[in-house]
C-alpha cells in the first residue's frame, strides 16, 4: 500500500494522518507529518493555502474523501484562526529555543567530560611515578563533580560524544563514576560516602594497563589462560595503588569486587553477598550496565533500553536488585542514547533526561524537512504523543541514521537540564 497518497485539501477528516507538502518554517505544526486530532487543525491546514496534501492510509484511522466534496465553511473566523496560528507559532519557535538551550548544556557538560577525560590521562600518567600527586588530583575531580551533584537543582544526564578509542577505559572509568554517585545521591548516602564511590569508580579499572593491548584488543576467543589474566584486573588495580599512601583503604574492596556477583560467580575471587558491601554490589550494577551498552570481547553493544532490561531479568541472582531499580528508576525505561519509534511514526534519538521528570525524555525527532539544526525538542506529555519502542541503530534507515547520529560508544555526564 502506498504511504503517501495525494487528495484534496477539502477531503481532510480527524483521524487522517498527513503530510504537508511545504516548507516546516510556512506552517506552525511542529511537524509536517502528524495525526489530525481536530477539526481545527483541518482549518489551519486550508489557511495555509494549499489545495493538496499528502495521507498515509496505514497510519490513518480513517480514510479521507477522495471524490470532490465542496468544503464545509469555517467554524472558525479569521481572527480566532490567526490567534491559534501565532500561538502555535510561538509554541513552535519555543520548542525550537529549548532545543538550542539544551544543545548549549549539553556542550558545556561535554567540556566537563572532555576535561574530566584529559585528568583522568594525567592521573593515570601519575600514579606509577607520582601517586600521591595522581591521588591528590582525582580527590579535586570529584569534589567537583560531588558539589554540581548535590547543588544543582535541575539536574540532568546528557548523552555524550563517542569516545575516542585510544580514551576508551578513561570514558568507561569515568562513566561508571558519575552514573555511581548520581545512583548514591538518589539513595541517599552522605557527601562523603559519594566523593569516596566516585574516587574508586575512577581507577577500578586502571589495572588494565598491566594487561596486553594484543589481548584486551583481540578479536578472536581468548584463550584460557589469556581469559584468567584479564579476569585479574581488578586485583592489578589494587597493586597499582599500593604505592599511593593516600588513597582511602575504604575505597579499595569496590575496586578488587567489581565484578564479583551476590551468588559467588564472579570473579576474581567468586566472593558472594555476605562478603560484598553496598560500594562494591553498587558498582557491579553500573559496570555491568556500562559493559552491556558498549560491548566487549565478543558481546555485541547492546542499546540502553535492552541492556536495562537484560539487567532486570538476567542478573537478578548476581545484582542487588535494589540499586538494578534504582538504576531504572533513575534512567527511565528509554535512557540517553536510546533509538526510538513514536506514536505519530517518527523516530527519534533520546538525549537527556531529567531527574526529576523521567518519564519525558528530551528526543530529538527525525523529520526530512526540518533541519537538523533547527530541529525541535520533543516533550511527549505535551505533544500528546508516547514512544512505542525502542530499537537498534542498525535497524535505521541510512538517511535516518545519518540525521539523528546515533552513538557507537554510550557517556553521561551530568550538567543542567
Amino acid at each position: 500500500m502506498k504511504k503517501n497518497v495525494k487528495i484534496a485539501v477539502s477531503g481532510l477528516k480527524v483521524g487522517v494522518y498527513v503530510n504537508l507538502p511545504i516548507s516546516w518554517k510556512d506552517h506552525p505544526f511542529l511537524f509536517s507529518k502528524f495525526k489530525i486530532t481536530s477539526q481545527t487543525q483541518i482549518e489551519l491546514i486550508k489557511s495555509l493555502g494549499v489545495k493538496d496534501v499528502f495521507y498515509d492510509p496505514e497510519r490513518s484511522d480513517i480514510q479521507p474523501v477522495t471524490t470532490e466534496m465542496p468544503i464545509e465553511p469555517e467554524t472558525l473566523d479569521k481572527a480566532s484562526l490567526d490567534t491559534i496560528k501565532q500561538g502555535m507559532l510561538d509554541y513552535k519557535s519555543e520548542r525550537i529555543d529549548k532545543q538550542q538551550k539544551l544543545k548549549r548544556n549539553i556542550k558545556k557538560t561535554e567540556e566537563q567530560f572532555q576535561r574530566s577525560v584529559s585528568m583522568m590521562h594525567t592521573m593515570v600518567a601519575k600514579i606509577a611515578s607520582r601517586p600521591l600527586n595522581a591521588v591528590s588530583d582525582a580527590k579535586d575531580l570529584i569534589s567537583n563533580l560531588t558539589k554540581l551533584l548535590l547543588d544543582e537543582d535541575n539536574l540532568a544526564l546528557h548523552l555524550m560524544k563517542n569516545a575516542n578509542p585510544k580514551d576508551v577505559i578513561h570514558h568507561h572509568s569515568l562513566n561508571v563514576s558519575m552514573v555511581c554517585m548520581l545512583m548514591a545521591k538518589e539513595l541517599g548516602w552522605s557527601k562523603e560516602e559519594i566523593e569516596l564511590l566516585g574516587i574508586g569508580c575512577l581507577f577500578h579499572d586502571i589495572g588494565k594497563l598491566k594487561v596486553p593491548s594484543n589481548i584486551l584488543n583481540k578479536v578472536v576467543p581468548l584463550s584460557t589462560p589469556e581469559d584468567n589474566l584479564v579476569k585479574q584486573h581488578p586485583l592489578m588495580s589494587i597493586n597499582f595503588l599500593k604505592l599511593a599512601d593516600t588513597f582511602p583503604e575504604e575505597a579499595k574492596p569496590m575496586i578488587a569486587n567489581h565484578h564479583e556477583y551476590l551468588d559467588g560467580s564472579g570473579s576474581p575471587q567468586g566472593l558472594k553477598a555476605g562478603q560484598l558491601d553496598k560500594f562494591s554490589q553498587l558498582i557491579a550494577v553500573v559496570n555491568t550496565y556500562d559493559n552491556l551498552c558498549n560491548g566487549g570481547h565478543f558481546i555485541k553493544a547492546k542499546t540502553p533500553s535492552v541492556a536495562l532490561g537484560l539487567l532486570y531479568r538476567n542478573y537478578k541472582s548476581k545484582l542487588n536488585t535494589e540499586y538494578v531499580q534504582k538504576l531504572i528508576k533513575m534512567l527511565g525505561v528509554y535512557p540517553p542514547g536510546s533509538i526510538v519509534e513514536l506514536s505519530n511514526g517518527h523516530f527519534g534519538l533520546v538525549m537527556s533526561v531529567n531527574l526529576n521528570n523521567i518519564l519525558y525524555p528530551s528526543i530529538v525527532a527525525y523529520d526530512p524537512i526540518v533541519p537538523l539544526v533547527q530541529s525541535p525538542i520533543i516533550e511527549l506529555e505535551k505533544e500528546g504523543m508516547s514512544i512505542i519502542r525502542s530499537l537498534p541503530a542498525a535497524a535505521l534507515p541510512d538517511k535516518i541514521y545519518k540525521y539523528l547520529n546515533p552513538r557507537e560508544s554510550i557517556s553521561y555526564g551530568f550538567g543542567k537540564g
